[in-house]
């Protein structure tokens, strides 16, 4: 017989050990049936420099959810874990660890600093890995993936060179976004608008040759520096004889051209548009089309370059407030106006960003996106919920080039050579050291990759793409992706294109969004506001389950969700009313094997059980098939809390007394079957306490986690007896509740009488019943009866009568009743109203129909055994 279950609940002393179990076991591993149908998801891989934070958590949560129910289903499954290099985030952690021993990148050079970007992301890198291992996912770890490992590397190589020779990788000078701390590129996707509060500053541009000026508004007058020209509307009538004319930059002194273009709208300000081609992405394409030079400004740290010595380093906002007081004090600045506006910053830091003309390699989306946008239009690719697909095409439909490089040392870098002494560039996955056109010397590039770059390829590069390996035949595509609504620009979509345009299939075919973890008023969780929740603390605490259980209560695909103190002591106390309900059963059991009775010996309460328990199979495995993660799991809870601990248990602990008898035989039979499968329903919720539980109870196999998920059967159908124990449920529910209304403590005894049409269900079998649930003495079955004394309690099946007169009072007992009857009264006259209208009864499905004619049939039956009540009372 297996072990007893210690008396208290202590997750601690057995979470560790059932993880190494499963890893030694190598049940994290794809099954070796190759007959299995695959199912796999590859993890959102996290950054090496992260911690485990809630996101993290409900993320790994839920897909530990999906694939331990795919794998317990009879799936060959795989969920392939993995970590991401982050460019942006690792550099800025080691550069800043360098700071503190007075040393730069520069200092040590570039192998030195990668030598200590390696050895970092040794020391540090597996961190998060652990955590995740805390955290009970069932990743297979043997094939542990990072975005720059060799295999994944060489994909990242294969494809920047074919993408190179279609045409669709190219290096050019375009506006792209530069964050100044980050000191480095980023693409649109990675800039963060926030509104801010902010000035237009109105400033005259003298019209050279003439006594009069244009009016143009800004609001970064730092950039007028580099100001090329002016720009009107070529259909403007005020400024036509103005076209071709030259204004004076004030400050400056440089004549710069007015010209047409349509950039400049009519009813916009003052309609003169001041265009600034290197530091603002429409300015850019107006200098473009109108051949203006184009002048850098800033350098990349925002300060003012030498070209004008009186603001030479000043930062871009020290050097705004300089060139506002100038512009001020030579009659120039005519207004200040103030206005909230959105302002791009940098995602991982938050310093604005500032858009600068620069020489960068980039993506042409043009002809990635299509296939990618008709792929989810056509179904191949779903969003769960349906409604994110909106953003994915808007951001696809609208997608500019993608600017790739970074000016970052770690990372995937850029493999393009480029000539000493002629020029000339050659990109090349492996390597290129002598020009092929004039035999000089080659120079690598000295950008890397942006870290989506790598990214995007992660469902095929870590199956082994671009080889034709077992792995990548056998599980690619992948099935499921879940993910956050926050990366479906910055992860999601280059992933669809990424595939489509490598592999010609679509990497998965349903994305499952989920939302942010929020603190209990709703916030976003954040250092500034202190409200951040730490997973491992929750972990220590309470144990990996009860943090499971609350990240995974009430979770609906696509929602923020709340975190609270309140929803982790609920899950410790639904694990202690599961440990405490099974503690009870082991106990009670002295059967070394379990076997569902035949159906003749099956008790009432048997049956009633094993039907709900059968209902509960099928809609818990149509929630999980439907990503109803959320509401499986509030079932599965209600089913345990209530119908097993709460009535089953108590209906039967006289069975489970009575040893040496058939009904006791029986009764370990059922009460252990059903703990059994629950525990094995319940297992990829609550992967811990369920194995503990199901090893402590007869059982075949070594593991729950790869025993046969239950499936629902049809031999476990018992309506009859379902309705039966409705019934019975329903008085025992009201009874209880009439003696705590009329405060009887349950351990006053008091004789039952019960009067029902439904003899079937109310006679004598059932009278332990009432005995052990509604503190009754004994129990009558009676065709009618007419003590005045006795207080009635009426169900639609029953009406029962406990002669308690000296313990209540009559005044109240005619109120309560009184009240209840005009309740009814106005209910039955509501559906009778509803049920009249022939549009109603005309267009509504038949089925709401029958409902509320059954419910009407129903107030009915009640409103009768209620005046029959209040006839019965005692007379004052």
């Amino acid at each position: 017989m297996q072990n007893e279950l210690p008396k208290n609940y202590a997750p601690a002393e057995f979470e560790d050990r059932l993880y190494r179990f499963w890893v030694e076991k190598g049940y994290f591993r794809p099954s070796e049936d190759e007959s299995a149908p695959p199912y796999t998801i590859v993890i959102p891989p996290p950054n090496i420099t992260g911690q485990l934070h809630m996101g993290h958590a409900l993320d790994n949560t839920l897909q530990d959810i999906l694939i331990r129910y795919k794998r317990m289903s009879g799936f060959r499954t795989l969920w392939l874990p993995g970590t991401d290099h982050a460019s942006i985030a690792t550099e800025a952690k080691i550069v800043e660890a360098m700071r503190k021993e007075g040393l730069t990148k520069e200092d040590l050079g570039r192998e030195k600093f990668l030598e200590r970007a390696w050895e970092w992301k040794h020391q540090y890198g597996n961190r998060i890995v652990s955590q995740l291992k805390k955290l009970g996912s069932s990743c297979d770890w043997s094939r542990e993936r990072f975005t720059l490992d060799e295999g994944c590397s060489k994909a990242v190589r294969k494809v920047f060179k074919q993408l190179y020779d279609k045409g669709l990788i190219y290096r050019g000078e375009r506006i792209i976004n530069w964050c100044p701390h980050c000191k480095t590129s980023i693409s649109n996707a990675e800039v963060e608008y926030e509104e801010q509060d902010g000035n237009f500053w109105h400033i005259r541009y003298p019209i050279v040759g003439g006594n009069g000026f244009v009016e143009i508004a800004t609001t970064r007058p730092e950039t007028m520096l580099g100001d090329a020209a002016v720009a009107v509307n070529p259909a403007d009538e005020r400024y036509q004889h103005l076209i071709g004319k030259y204004a004076l930059l004030p400050l400056v002194g440089r004549r710069i051209p007015i010209v047409a273009d349509e950039h400049a709208q009519l009813d916009k300000g003052t309609g003169c548009v001041k265009i600034t081609p290197a530091h603002d992405p429409n300015d850019f394409e107006v200098g473009r089309r109108c051949h203006l030079p184009m002048e850098v400004v800033l350098t990349d740290e925002a300060k003012v370059t030498e070209n004008y010595p009186k603001y030479a380093g000043m930062d871009r906002y020290e050097a705004r407030k300089a060139i506002l007081h100038d512009l001020k004090e030579g009659g120039y600045l005519v207004e200040t106006e103030n206005l909230k506006h959105e302002v791009g910053t940098c995602y991982r830091c938050g310093t604005t960003i500032e858009p600068m003309i620069s020489l960068q390699w980039f993506v042409r989306m043009e002809p990635l996106a299509k296939p990618a946008i008709e792929a989810v239009r056509e179904g191949k690719v779903r969003f769960v919920p349906e409604r994110f697909d909106k953003n994915y095409f808007h951001w696809m439909e609208n997608t500019q080039d993608w600017c790739i490089s970074r000016q970052l040392w770690w990372g995937h870098r850029i493999p393009a050579y480029y000539c000493d002494s002629c020029g000339h560039t050659v990109v090349d996955p492996d390597g290129c050291e002598v020009c092929p056109k004039c035999g000089g010397h080659m120079t690598q590039d000295g950008d890397t990759l942006d870290t989506w770059f790598s990214s995007a390829l992660w469902p095929f590069s870590t199956l082994g793409w671009p080889e034709e390996t077992e792995d990548l035949k056998t599980f690619y595509p992948t099935s499921t992706l879940v993910t956050g609504y926050d990366i479906i620009t910055f992860w999601v979509s280059r992933m669809i294109f990424s595939a489509l345009e490598y592999t010609g299939e679509v990497p998965f075919d349903t994305v499952l969004i989920h939302g942010l973890v929020r603190d209990a008023q709703g916030r976003k969780m954040s250092k500034s506001l202190g409200n951040g929740i730490d997973p491992l603390e929750i972990i220590d605490k309470y144990g990996t389950d009860a943090l499971r259980f609350a990240l995974a209560t009430g979770n609906s695909p696509g929602n923020d969700m709340r975190f609270s103190d309140e929803k982790i002591e609920a899950a410790r106390n639904f694990n202690n009313k599961i440990w405490n309900a099974s503690r009870f059963v082991r106990m009670n059991l002295d059967i070394e094997t379990v076997a569902l009775p035949e159906t003749e010996a099956l008790a009432l309460e048997d049956k009633w059980l094993l039907s709900q328990f059968n209902r509960l199979v099928s809609e818990v495995r149509d929630n999980l098939d439907h990503y109803e993660l959320g509401i499986a799991l509030s079932k599965l809870y209600d089913f345990i809390w209530d119908i097993f601990c709460d009535w089953y248990i108590e209906l039967v602990k006289p069975r489970l007394n009575a040893k040496g008898t058939e009904e006791n035989l029986v009764c370990q039979n059922v009460i252990a079957w059903v703990l059994s499968h629950t525990m094995k329903l319940l297992h990829p919720y609550l992967p811990f306490i369920t194995e503990e539980i199901w090893q402590a109870l007869p059982h075949d196999g070594e593991s729950i986690m790869v025993s046969a998920y239950p499936q629902p059967s049809e031999t476990l159908n018992f309506p009859d007896e379902e309705a039966a124990m409705g019934r019975i449920i329903t008085m025992i529910k009201a009874i209880r509740n009439r003696r705590a209304d009329m405060n009887v403590p349950p351990s006053r005894k008091a004789k039952l009488y019960l009067v029902s049409s439904h003899s079937e269900t109310f006679n004598e079998k059932i009278s332990l019943f009432f005995v052990r649930l509604a503190s009754a003495s004994e129990v009558a079955y009676v065709d009618s009866y007419a003590d005045e004394g006795a207080v009635q309690i009426v169900t639609d099946s029953a009406t029962a009568y406990i002669p308690l007169a000296d313990m209540i009072d009559t005044e109240k007992e005619l109120a309560r009743l009184t009240k209840e009857k005009d309740n009814l009264l106005g209910e039955i006259a509501r559906l009778e109203k509803k049920l009249s209208n022939e549009g109603f009864v005309a267009k509504a499905p038949a089925a709401v129909v029958e409902g509320e004619r059954a419910k009407l049939a129903k107030y009915r039956e009640t409103l009768s055994g209620i005046e029959t009540a209040i006839c019965q009372l005692p007379k004052a």
